[in-house]
């Protein structure tokens, strides 16, 4: 693997060690006992067991840091200038569902800036993973976002708000504006997922709103440092609204005026 620091070395491998029982669970997906949340929102033993492994492992290495968890929410630290931003499977309902594609991001925020960023593809076993200022990576190889210019030759990833979620009219009408100017659109149920592989150049561009900042945080560390561009989708800060809008360099303006509503129209 490509040289990591310290703080690196350990969250791969306490993202690592959380995978391992993901990756038992997924084998016996029809066994687990799950809970419900809310509407479509589930939370299964399998996401617990992996965020109470993150949460020890990560706390061992670094005690002083606090945490913000899907799960478990905000854990205070003694140092208030690190925190980690830890959601233990991304993918859930494609997880229960037996569906390959999920899952665990863990960012590091130092004073309020993303700084380190990992996202692990447990059944692929790719680990992408990003610091501030040196690069960003799948396993040993590095990456870059890709070099299209053109929306028409590109494929964009989005996300749908689920059932009890807001913003279902709003995501349509940005869908129509979207779909007659690019490639193609995908939505594959990750959104941590959907930015690493903007970050590898799978993907051109990733729009989607409301989403938590455990989401996107270890995301937005690898766009950045593939070379990409992230921003709010209306101007403002992502990490408090939770809507994002990520793409290569050249294609950044270009897509955020396509998916916006027409000025005639407001």
């Amino acid at each position: 693997m490509a040289q990591t620091s310290p703080i690196m070395t350990l969250m791969i491998a306490a993202v690592r060690k959380a995978a391992r029982g993901l990756a038992r669970d997924f084998g016996e997906v029809e066994q687990l006992q799950v809970s419900k949340k809310g509407p479509s929102d589930f939370v299964s033993a399998a996401d617990l067991k992996a965020e109470k492994v993150l949460l020890e492992e990560l706390t061992k290495a670094r005690p002083g840091y606090g945490f913000l968890l899907e799960e478990r929410g905000v854990v205070e630290g003694s140092d208030k200038t690190h925190r980690f931003l830890v959601d233990p499977l991304d993918g859930t309902l494609n997880f229960l569902h037996g569906l390959p594609h999920f899952a665990i991001s863990v960012g590091l925020e130092r004073e309020g800036e993303l700084i380190a960023g990992i996202v692990y593809d447990v059944i692929k076993d790719e680990l992408f993973w990003a610091e501030k200022g040196r690069g960003a990576y799948v396993n040993d190889r590095r990456l870059r976002v890709s070099g299209r210019t053109s929306l028409s030759d590109s494929v964009i990833a989005t996300g749908i708000p689920f059932q009890g979620k807001p913003g279902h009219e709003q995501f349509y009408q940005e869908l129509a504006r979207i779909t007659p100017k690019v490639a193609g659109v995908r939505r594959w149920g990750s959104a941590a997922l959907d930015l690493a592989y903007v970050a590898a150049g799978r993907y051109d561009g990733f729009w989607e709103r409301n989403l938590a900042l455990w989401d996107i945080a270890a995301g937005v560390v690898l766009v950045r440092e593939a070379g990409g561009f992230t921003r709010e989708m209306d101007g403002g800060d992502f990490m408090e609204t939770g809507s994002i809008l990520a793409s290569n360099a050249a294609l950044g303006q270009t897509l955020q005026q396509a998916l916006a509503e027409p000025k005639s129209a407001r």
